[in-house]
């Protein structure tokens, strides 16, 4: 029996869609960067697979927190760190870059539980001062 990682046996099977959309997607960009109509797809399954992983939340994924601050408010970054150190089991790296004389960018890479990691971007959420917070999630497949 395969697992979901096992990229070992291709298995080929049909669907049917109407055909503008057909047409439609052929046109679309996925298209354009892939080498064929199969990765395409099969690029589409893993991204949709992720995405139902984060929804579930007691599945482990990959997910690239990008936050966006203020670096002159007074303790902000303290809070920031700290929030990171309350987490630290699910944070593989972090770095820091400073975009202007005012805001600094950070990128967070983690991995646990997506449950764990929707925990600590509410946390950054809730930190005043915290200018944005983005994820992309991903799932080993």
């Amino acid at each position: 029996m395969q697992t979901p990682n096992d990229t070992g046996r291709l298995v080929r099977f049909s669907i049917t869609v109407p055909e503008n959309l057909l047409a439609e997607f052929e046109g679309s960009y996925y298209l354009d960067s892939r080498d064929n109509r199969s990765e395409a797809v099969r690029n589409l399954m893993r991204e949709y697979i992720s995405r139902e992983r984060w929804k579930l939340g007691n599945r482990e994924i990959f997910a690239t927190i990008t936050i966006t601050y203020d670096h002159h408010l007074p303790e902000l970054t303290g809070k920031i760190t700290a929030a990171q150190h309350d987490c630290g089991d699910i944070i593989i790296c972090s770095t820091h870059v400073h975009i202007n004389h005012t805001t600094c960018l950070e990128c967070v890479i983690t991995k646990g539980l997506s449950d764990e990691i929707k925990k600590f971007i509410e946390a950054l959420k809730n930190i005043r001062g915290v200018k944005s917070v983005n994820v992309n999630v991903s799932a080993e497949i």
